[in-house]
């Protein structure tokens, strides 16, 4: 029986962004300069098939500091902590490495510098989400407020409506902060906002190429975790540029062939922690049922790299 012919938009750029790919290289070095066990507070990115394999490796993955002992190195995921972590490994005289991505640790710099000017900040980001809360651990509780959507502008009560500034996570739908934004603006209209968008250069990135093949795609799968935000941004974008189907998946298995029955066009992306082998997989998965034809859509090329700290980088 002769296949279906499919066309697979692969979108580029996808997958791995260099904060994710340094904090990967940060726990293998370390795991590497100081024998397993390494552990590691929080998932360092949000992918399974990432954790699971530096665990292999000798990663022991933990929520909070107090799981790790004192005489073995522990690592800070890519998402960042809030300060008193860093202070209380401190306090314990931990050997701890910091895998914060640099643009997010730029957020946190950022959130200092106007509260030491007398600025109270606004977080526009999700509640509970790990960068957040690392984030708003900057700043003395009271220092920051939270909000998630337009709606929620009219809800927040700062201490001076003439002294606020705002930053946001960096992994948000760019199209939804721009909402905010604007609410915030109209709201506060001399709130300060960031030099440059807080919303990092990948999920900017990622999120055009899925508008640029969204017209032509009957379906889009994005692989990445649940509690990606930015994979979850990747569905939610696809759907808001007219795509019908759109679904997160974590690899090929959970597809649901059954949904993309009749399909003649599928678009592909993967989120920035989503390593490049399940992107592979999948179309593997597609290449056994369809007679397929894949094109790569480029909308930008990235060229980042972020260095490993320097205790890494010196011999143990």
């Amino acid at each position: 029986m002769s296949k279906q012919p499919l066309t697979l938009y692969l979108a580029a750029p996808r997958g791995f962004c260099a904060g994710v790919d340094r904090a990967i290289k940060i726990v293998e070095m370390a795991i590497a300069k100081w024998g397993a066990p390494v552990y590691v507070r929080h998932e360092i990115v949000h992918n399974k098939y990432v954790v699971d394999s530096l665990r292999e490796q000798g990663a022991v993955f933990v929520e909070e500091l107090d799981e790790c002992p004192d005489d073995r190195p522990v690592i800070f995921s890519a998402h960042g902590v809030p300060k008193s972590v860093p202070a209380a490994a401190q306090a314990r005289e931990m050997v701890f490495v910091d895998a914060t991505c640099p643009l997010v640790s730029k957020v946190h710099i950022e959130a200092e510098r106007h509260s030491s000017n007398g600025l109270q900040m606004v977080m526009i980001g999700h509640a509970g989400h790990p960068e957040t809360v690392g984030t708003m651990g900057q700043l003395p509780e009271g220092e920051v407020l939270l909000v998630e959507t337009a709606e929620d502008v009219a809800h927040i009560t700062p201490r001076d409506p003439q002294k606020l500034a705002f930053i946001t996570q960096t992994t948000l739908s760019v199209d939804d902060t721009a909402g905010i934004v604007a609410a915030l603006q109209e709201r506060f209209p001399q709130i300060v906002g960031p030099h440059k968008e807080d919303i990092c250069y990948a999920t900017t990135n990622r999120q055009a190429a899925v508008k640029d093949i969204a017209d032509r795609i009957d379906a889009l799968l994005v692989i990445g975790a649940p509690n990606s935000s930015n994979s979850r941004r990747l569905v939610e974008v696809g759907r808001a540029a007219g795509c019908a189907y759109a679904q997160l998946i974590g690899r090929a298995s959970e597809i649901d062939w059954r949904a993309l029955d009749g399909i003649k066009a599928i678009g592909l992306t993967a989120g920035a922690s989503a390593p490049e082998i399940l992107i592979n997989e999948v179309i593997e998965a597609f290449g056994e049922r369809y007679d397929l034809t894949t094109e790569i859509v480029e909308t930008a090329v990235e060229n980042v790299e972020f260095k490993v700290p320097r205790v890494l980088r010196t011999p143990a």
